[in-house]
């Protein structure tokens, strides 16, 4: 089913006074819910209630988002509804939804997430064409955060292999931005000339680097810029943003010239929505994280966006990228997932022989 309900993209104009969201962090579940009417409120005139799940790293913009499409749909529809949200790391959070946590909305880390839980028959196929653009709200890249001065001169991407050099990044098998990591890393090699033999190789010694793999992005970056552990941060360009706005970082942040180009996706979890009688409302949301109001917030939290328009004004704020690849040059995410992080894959191989 597409979204393509044009009052879900309101001006900035149109919105009322914005009212606070509900959070729930982390590990939330609901239960006991019972199917009723599309777009009812619940007993007692309360607000109709949904679940956005997500990964670590988007808290701070959708506390900002949320309240906007909680205000937008009442003055439209004239009924209250309350965003709740669940936060973890992105590998986490599927496993979750899967397991029964109860999510009407999914913003994972990458597409490749999704497709598991369409495996498990929480997601229809064609969950990509709901929203335009494959159903990507948001862009990033990769980015290197270094202890002040850069001491060890980390510049690019061959410089995380020198012998002697700690690099900080998640566990690819619970974060989806580690899994982006690793892709940058891979494609530094495959997709500049190299081999799968020579890919395979570096990214095996930037491996042996690593002392230790925090669960998700957020936690990365605060065994680098809190307990001061590594030389070097591999993590999301928004989270450099973040901690350079909130001084926990000093020094420049490098974004690597020839980077990967990371999606951030949105999907409406069919068979909640469903028994739960929240599909409007479900599909409402996905379909205004792309709206320009929802956007502007994203660039203003460090996210690169993926409306046109909004890219416009703001990609100076951005480091420029002279050469991007994407997941599709891998042969999209059911062949990475397989390839590089399903049992006895390319990651298993690499962690196991570099411990």
């Amino acid at each position: 089913m597409s979204i393509r309900e044009p009052w879900f993209i309101p001006s900035a104009a149109q919105l009322p006074p914005l009212a606070l969201t509900a959070v729930l962090v982390g590990g939330l579940a609901l239960t006991g819910c019972s199917p009723r009417p599309e777009g009812a409120a619940g007993a007692g005139g309360a607000p109709q209630e949904l679940l956005l799940v997500s990964y670590a790293v988007t808290k701070g913009a959708y506390a900002r988002i949320l309240p906007t499409f909680e205000a937008d749909w009442k003055a439209r529809t004239g009924q209250a509804i309350s965003v709740k949200t669940s936060y973890g790391g992105s590998g986490s959070q599927t496993r979750a939804i899967i397991d029964g946590l109860d999510a009407d909305v999914a913003t994972l880390a990458l597409a490749g997430d999704v497709l598991k839980l369409q495996e498990a028959g929480l997601v229809q196929p064609g969950w990509e064409k709901d929203v335009p653009g494959g159903s990507i709200i948001t862009h990033s890249v990769v980015a290197f955060v270094t202890r002040d001065g850069n001491p060890r001169r980390v510049r690019s991407w061959a410089d995380l292999a020198k012998p002697g050099i700690t690099v900080v990044t998640a566990n690819p098998k619970t974060s989806g931005g580690a899994r982006w990591n690793f892709l940058g890393l891979w494609g530094s090699i495959s997709q500049t000339g190299g081999s799968e033999t020579q890919a395979k190789a570096y990214v095996g010694s930037v491996y042996r680097n690593v002392d230790n793999l925090p669960k998700d992005a957020r936690e990365a970056s605060d065994v680098f810029l809190k307990r001061g552990q590594g030389d070097v941060l591999l993590n999301y360009e928004n989270e450099a943003i973040l901690a350079k706005r909130t001084g926990d970082l000093k020094a420049p942040f490098i974004v690597p010239e020839v980077n990967i180009r990371i999606e951030g996706p949105v999907t409406v979890v069919d068979r909640n929505v469903d028994r739960k009688g929240t599909r409007k409302a479900a599909e409402a949301l996905a379909a205004y994280l792309q709206s320009e109001p929802a956007q502007e917030i994203f660039a203003e939290e460090g996210f690169r966006p993926v409306s046109p328009g909004v890219w416009s004004r703001v990609k100076g704020r951005f480091a420029p990228v002279k050469q991007l690849f994407s997941a599709s040059d891998f042969g999209g995410w059911d062949k990475i997932n397989a390839t590089f992080f399903g049992k006895n894959g390319v990651w298993d191989q690499l962690f196991s022989s570099s411990r």
